[in-house]
């Protein structure tokens, strides 16, 4: 089994009363982690329970406290002893954190859970468990575990996170790193063994994400109109939302694109990148950018996307994983691509050159942000190599 890097995270919450809950897109990861925590539960008074399994949602959905708990007896746990309870996807049980806060409450049951959909888990969820639980986002791999699942990790690799560009790092990762930005970062299709697998998983998992994640997660009709927007969005990576115009687009009215937005953000399909307020005129401040949270999901929906939106959506997803991320802008001629943790500037550019330096200090200056990195995603012009290069960033 590969570690995430999640998982010392998680472990480290093992120990404590309040519920585990892991959160994220499916196919991501968060059997493997509600397992891996199994693992590490020194006795035997445990079960793992996948309520996608109909017999595990019946148990669950049954009106008695008390048949609930001797069926769980039934399937070996000892309500006298401390106890584990492991419980993935639990969108699909309706009022199970009522069930679960009363078993909380009654006897030593540690509970680790998962499910697909963020505003379940933080919202829904978090009303019936308010103090019992903590929430942990994971998402698909970043460029540091992309290379551990490669077996290509080394601890030098380290020393070289965010520096300036350094041609012999480049010419040893480029090639993964490439893969990594075409096939994006689900842990089975970096695992694949040919491009051809690698394409089959990336078909399946938004397949399953519609036919599954959608049509149990929310109370949409699936029509042609949620798909449409998706290829629609996964056109405009990188620009500002017009709600009315794709809404038009469509055939739709703009609410309930904002709704399927929501949706899609929700259940971790997208992520959308809001403006730095500071210094933005008022009309611009509800207009975020759209990214997908996998670029793998990103070309499989739409194959004639430029390179450069592209690699731009990789170092969305890749900056995302360290803190709160935003974009400015002014006007065209004032901008800056992303801000991390309202501290530092990005600026994405395949073959960054001294010009593009030049402009990111002047707009980072001129909002009051000492600390700027230009981003290349390759060797930049001939003796130029004040840019740290995307395999960098992690």
């Amino acid at each position: 089994m590969y570690k995430r890097k999640t998982f010392h995270v998680l472990e480290a919450h093992l120990p404590k009363k309040q519920v585990t809950a892991i959160t994220g897109m499916r196919r991501v990861g968060k059997t493997t982690a509600i397992k891996y925590l199994l693992s590490k539960i020194g006795h035997q008074n445990k079960i793992y329970l996948d309520l996608e399994r109909i017999e595990y949602r019946h148990l669950f959905n049954q009106d008695s406290y008390v048949d609930i708990e001797r069926g769980l007896t039934q399937l070996g746990i000892d309500f006298s002893a401390p106890a584990v309870i492991a419980l993935d996807e639990i969108q699909l049980v309706k009022h199970i954190p009522s069930v679960i806060k009363s078993l909380y409450d009654t006897y030593d049951v540690k509970f680790i859970v998962s499910g697909s959909s963020s505003f379940y888990i933080k919202d829904h969820f978090s009303e019936s468990l308010a103090g019992r639980k903590k929430i942990f986002e994971l998402w698909p791999l970043d460029f540091r575990e992309f290379l551990e699942f490669k077996d290509a990790w080394k601890p030098q690799i380290e020393e070289e996170r965010e520096k300036p560009f350094l041609r012999t790092f480049y010419d040893l990762y480029s090639e993964l790193y490439e893969e990594y930005i075409r096939f994006g970062g689900f842990p089975e299709v970096v695992l694949a063994g040919s491009a051809a697998d690698r394409e089959d998983y990336l078909s399946d998992i938004i397949n399953a994400y519609i036919e599954l994640d959608i049509k149990l997660l929310s109370d949409f009709e699936v029509t042609d109109s949620l798909y449409k927007l998706m290829l629609l969005l996964a056109g405009r990576v990188g620009s500002k939302m017009d709600y009315s115009k794709l809404a038009a687009i469509i055939g739709i009215n703009r609410h309930k694109v904002k709704d399927y937005l929501s949706l899609l953000e929700y259940t971790y399909f997208i992520q959308l990148v809001k403006p730095l307020s500071k210094g933005i005129d008022k009309e611009l401040t509800s207009q975020p950018k759209v990214y997908f949270s996998d670029t793998g999901i990103l070309n499989k929906l739409q194959k004639g996307l430029s390179s450069g939106h592209i690699f731009e959506n990789a170092i969305a997803n890749q900056l995302a994983q360290m803190g709160t991320l935003n974009y400015f802008e002014k006007s065209k001629s004032k901008e800056v691509d992303f801000i991390l943790n309202d501290q530092i500037a990005y600026e994405v550019k395949e073959t960054p050159a001294p010009q593009h330096l030049s402009a990111l200090k002047h707009q980072a200056t001129a909002i009051g942000l000492q600390d700027y990195r230009l981003i290349g995603r390759y060797p930049g012009a001939p003796g130029f190599g004040e840019f740290v290069w995307g395999g960098n960033l992690f």
